[in-house]
């Protein structure tokens, strides 16, 4: 087929300059952002992130109908613990994958250009779908019941429909890629800018629908890495989160953007300005109630305040030793503790400090390298569902 489409068909890119609701969105977004990582020690943080991208995970199924208790998650993600049930297991292997696939962009391990060049995507959907099942890597053709393989990493060759949004030719996809590319290049904006951009780029890579399937998946973690690299993003919080729990307007605001210009008074290029308006007004919302959602479950005193009556729950039970507590604050507050430190903080002698020790390391509270490295604050999905509460629905 002759590749005649114009690249024009997806007009204007971003919002136009002087949107000041979506400027003071942008400000308000990178100045909470800013605070929130600063609330605790490093090496919390990074429990937290482990914790957050299990999260993320959770969420990001849920948007695609995919639902994947956190518990069954935990067991494939920590035991490798997987369902003897065939749709189940496939699941968590699903979950797994996201999970490995944010952690490589968390920890800077992911490929190194722009988030919204082909390269990225592609590298994102070939490291995604190449840890999924093979009964995941089929779609159908609804006109044709064809049954198509989804090759991870590369893109569609054929048409494709969503919903009542018909997205470029195939041959077109490597134009329509390249504008993509060129219009949200961090380097060509503002630092506003690029953050109203996030919202932008994360419906355009929708209406492009470059992959057979997996589009939502690569989209998301798409504007995860897009907010790192903005400096506005982080570990410690998830915009999956958000939108899940938002999703009928999610989808909606979706769709509105997909419409033609709404006369005159409405931009000039072929989609409506004013409704990617509204989806980048949205997308920045959801991303600033997150940032505000994770900075009130982090606050010291109140994380403590929920450790505590926890820990007393625990320990009444016969589940906990005496002097659990005690460690745990000391590695929330202060990230590392040593090991020798244990009997100093429990008040009990060495042999009784080192049982605590053992016991909480045991119980997924405490984690440590090595048998000689100091101890770190660990979140056992058990204790997640007290400490964080409201992070998860209830099981």
């Amino acid at each position: 087929m002759v590749d005649t489409e114009s690249i024009a068909r997806m007009e204007p890119m971003l919002p136009p300059d002087g949107e000041r609701h979506l400027e003071d969105l942008a400000f308000d977004m990178a100045t909470k952002a800013s605070g929130l990582a600063s609330q605790l020690p490093l090496s919390v943080r990074q429990g937290v992130g482990d914790l957050v991208r299990s999260m993320n995970c959770y969420y990001s199924n849920l948007i695609e109908g995919h639902e994947t208790h956190p518990r069954d998650i935990d067991r494939a993600l920590s035991h490798a613990d997987y369902s003897v049930d065939p749709q189940k297991r496939a699941l968590q292997y699903e979950a797994v994958a996201h999970i490995e696939v944010q952690r490589l962009i968390d920890t800077g391990e992911d490929l190194q250009v722009e988030t919204t060049t082909v390269d990225y995507l592609s590298w994102l959907h070939r490291e995604f779908c190449g840890r999924l099942p093979e009964e995941f890597l089929w779609v159908q053709n609804p006109d044709t019941s064809e049954r198509l393989r989804v090759i991870p990493g590369e893109l569609r060759k054929g048409w494709v429909q969503v919903g009542r949004h018909i997205p470029p030719n195939a041959e077109a996809l490597p134009r329509f890629l390249q504008r993509f590319a060129e219009a949200y290049d961090r380097r060509g904006l503002s630092r506003v800018r690029q953050i109203i951009a996030l919202g932008a780029a994360h419906h355009r890579v929708l209406w492009i629908h470059p992959f057979y399937d997996g589009n939502g998946r690569v989209t998301r973690l798409m504007s995860h890495a897009s907010l790192l690299r903005c400096g506005v993003g982080s570990s410690l919080w998830s915009v999956a989160r958000g939108l899940a729990r938002n999703v009928q307007k999610y989808k909606t605001l979706l769709m509105a953007a997909d419409e033609p210009r709404h006369g005159d008074l409405d931009g000039r290029g072929a989609l409506s300005t004013e409704k990617l308006i509204e989806f980048c007004e949205f997308f920045l919302t959801i991303c600033i109630d997150q940032i505000d959602f994770m900075g009130s479950l982090l606050e010291p005193e109140d994380l403590l305040r929920r450790m505590r009556l926890h820990v007393e729950d625990e320990v009444q039970a016969g589940r906990l030793p005496k002097g659990t507590y005690a460690l745990l604050r000391e590695a929330l507050l202060v990230g590392d503790v040593a090991r020798g430190r244990a009997g100093e903080i429990t008040g009990y002698g060495e042999r009784m400090a080192r049982n605590v020790v053992s016991e909480l390391l045991k119980k997924g509270y405490l984690k440590s390298e090595s048998s000689r490295s100091p101890l770190v604050l660990s979140f056992p999905i058990d204790a997640v569902e007290r400490w964080f509460p409201r992070l998860y629905p209830i099981a």
